[in-house]
Parts: C-alpha cells; sequence; structure tokens
C-alpha cells in the first residue's frame, strides 16, 4: 500500500467510528462533533459526495449507506437507501462478502484487488465499534491515472530544472578554469550549490517514482548477495572516507556461513545500502570504522549500520527517515551537504521490497541503523 493510502486509510478508519455513531446515536466523540456543529446531514453528506465509494454495514451485514460511487462501481441501481437492505441483496459477489466476513472476523483494514466486468477495483475493509464496518472502493484505473499524473508532473519539472542546471554547471566550470585568488572561493561554493541543487531533483524524481508505485505483478527479482553489494556500495564512497581514514568492518554474525541472499531489485536495494553507508560517513568521525553486521533467521534478513559518532537525539529517532529532515548540524563530520532525501528513499526502497528500516544508537555509542528484509520464500 503506498503512503497516501496509508494515510487514508487510518482517517477513514476514524470516519468509521464517526458514522457508526452517528447512525447508532450513541453520545460518543460524534455526539461532541455534533454539539460543536457538525451534523449527521453534513457527515452523510460528504460521503454521499464522496469521488470514492462508500458502504457502511451493520453487524448483520445490513447495508445502512451506499454512496453515489459505490452504486457506480459496484454497477447496482438507484441506491439501497434509505430502505436498508441486506449486503447480499445489493452485491452478491463472493470476493465481497468474503472482504466483509475477514475484515469482522480479524478487526483489521483488509485489501483486495478485484477484477469486476472488465473493471479492477480496489477494496479495503475498515473495522468499527460493535461489528459495524465500511468498505471503501476506488478504481485502480483511476487511481493509476492519477499517479501517473503526479509522476509525469514530477517528472515534467525536473526535466525542466534540470537545462538550467546543467547549463549552470558548464558555466562553473567555465569560470574555475578561469579562478583567480579573489574570487575563488565564490566559484568553488557556486559549483558546490549547483551540485547539490542536481544532486536534490535527482532525489526527488526518485522519491516520487517510488512513492507513486503501485503494487503489480511482476517477474521474480534475482538473488542477491548483501556482502557484494555491501561492498560496491562501499567502493563508491572510499574516495571520500579514504582521506579521513574511515575503514569499513563488514561481518556475518555466524562466522563461516555465508552472506544472507534476498530477492530484490539490484539499482534500488544498492540504492538503499550506499545511502545507509552515505550517511554513517557523514557523522563518523576521521580514523575510525563503520561497522555492517549481516545476519539471517526466521523469515528475515537483517543488516546493521553502525557509526562511531555522537549519536542519535528521541527527535533524530523519531523523524530521521522524513523527507528534509536535518538533525543537529554539530554531530555531522563531514562538510558534504546533502539533499536531505537520502533516508527517506531508504524507508520507501525498504516499503517496496517488504521490509522496514529503523534508528537507534549502538550500547557502545554511535548511531545504528537496521535493514529488515524478507527472506526468500
Amino acid at each position: 500500500m503506498t503512503a497516501p493510502l496509508l494515510l487514508f486509510a487510518a482517517f477513514a478508519g476514524l470516519l468509521v467510528g464517526l458514522v457508526v455513531g452517528l447512525l447508532l446515536g450513541r453520545r460518543s466523540p460524534a455526539a461532541r462533533l455534533r454539539r460543536e456543529g457538525l451534523a449527521r446531514s453534513s457527515l452523510l453528506g460528504w460521503l454521499h459526495a464522496a469521488p470514492v465509494g462508500w458502504l457502511i454495514i451493520d453487524q448483520g451485514s445490513t447495508v445502512h449507506l451506499i454512496n453515489a460511487r459505490a452504486e457506480q462501481l459496484l454497477e447496482v441501481p438507484g441506491a439501497a437507501l434509505p430502505s436498508l437492505q441486506p449486503l447480499a441483496s445489493i452485491c452478491a459477489a463472493p470476493e465481497l462478502l468474503e472482504l466483509v466476513a475477514n475484515t469482522r472476523q480479524r478487526h483489521r483494514i483488509q485489501r483486495l484487488c478485484w477484477q469486476r466486468h472488465g473493471q479492477e477495483i480496489e477494496l479495503y475493509g475498515l473495522p468499527g465499534r460493535s461489528g459495524w464496518l465500511a468498505v471503501v472502493l476506488f478504481s485502480r484505473r483511476s487511481l493509476e491515472a492519477q499517479l501517473e499524473q503526479q509522476e509525469r508532473w514530477v517528472s515534467d519539472v525536473a526535466h525542466e530544472l534540470r537545462t538550467p542546471l546543467t547549463a549552470l554547471l558548464l558555466v562553473g566550470d567555465s569560470l574555475a578554469a578561469q579562478v583567480n585568488s579573489r574570487n575563488a572561493v565564490l566559484v568553488e561554493r557556486l559549483q558546490r550549490e549547483l551540485l547539490r541543487l542536481q544532486e536534490l531533483v535527482n532525489d526527488l524524481l526518485e522519491l516520487s517514482r517510488l512513492e507513486n508505485a503501485l503494487p503489480s505483478p511482476e517477474a521474480p527479482r534475482p538473488l542477491l548477495d548483501l556482502a557484494v553489494l555491501v561492498d560496491q556500495a562501499w567502493s563508491g564512497l572510499r574516495p571520500l572516507a579514504d582521506p579521513r581514514g574511515v575503514v569499513l568492518e563488514l561481518r556475518l554474525q555466524q562466522e563461516g556461513e555465508p552472506a544472507p541472499q534476498v530477492r530484490a531489485d539490484r539499482s534500488r536495494l544498492h540504492r538503499l545500502i550506499y545511502n545507509l553507508l552515505d550517511n554513517a560517513l557523514r557523522y563518523s568521525p576521521d580514523q575510525s570504522p563503520i561497522s555492517v553486521t549481516l545476519r539471517s533467521g526466521g523469515r528475515w534478513c537483517e543488516l546493521r549500520v553502525r557509526d562511531r559518532g555522537p549519536g542519535l537525539s528521541a527527535e533524530d529517532q523519531e523523524r530521521l527517515f522524513e523527507r528534509f529532515y536535518r538533525g543537529d548540524p554539530s554531530r555531522a563530520r563531514s562538510r558534504r551537504g546533502g539533499s536531505g532525501l537520502g533516508l527517506a528513499i531508504v524507508r520507501q526502497i525498504a516499503l517496496t521490497h517488504g521490509g522496514r528500516v529503523q534508528a537507534g544508537n549502538h550500547p557502545e555509542g554511535g548511531a545504528q541503523l537496521e535493514l529488515l528484509l524478507p527472506l526468500p520464500g
């Protein structure tokens, strides 16, 4: 599920509770909202006018609300309301009935991709109180169109920015060839800032592609050796690390065992590991090691990257993977700037591979970032 849909599902779950409270007439958060001026008719009116389909169903599988968009997607004629009807009499499709049953039984959000009359529909079952639930319906065709439009817009903006940036970089190179003692510092700063802007544009484009990617069937990903990928990523950073005396220590949790392998997109997993090592390098003191530990167990493999820097504050640990978040600049041991998107990209790549990443402090000092990825089934 993409980040926007996760946020929508969380909001929709809250909305289900409010609607149930209104329909049951209980004095709950919904009752407080009524006292503050949010009338039942307003809330139900918004649901009926929503651009996504909504079904509100009670514990006996009777439909209390079906909006116009849901009628279109389910192809049911002129509203089951105001007279209440069983869900099976409105739409008896086994996929829909199973989604409702699973949502009620497991009491957590359920997701289903459904082919109906040549149209691909995405459904989310959202549990409520006392056996009530909602089903939210999207047309994947329209959702994909929106995401494609958003990605196209970002790509167009990135392209328009790249052209003048390339021209400015050429101007900077020309100035650098004619530099003198009076403007050397200014020319160096110009080149550094232009490179940072170029990196920012590229990272924004990559993050947009990752966040807007819908889950879809794809060819099996190749098996990749994590130790080999770590070594390849470090090779790209060694010219920056060697002058500072920073070295890489790569070890397996169980010595003598082969390094864990995962199924992944090679270029994106390389980017993920590169960003983790690059972040550690920025905060590593000179003449210190960066430790990478690989281990596997159960259904997961783990990659830990530890630096010997000052560690993470409580706010850093909570917000480190947010886009454009920058911690205390005094932690940095490198003067290199970044786009502020490197760790946000790490998190998104991990999510697209069914994994997760988290940050903390090592008991013996320094920050430690942990990546979990599923082992091949």
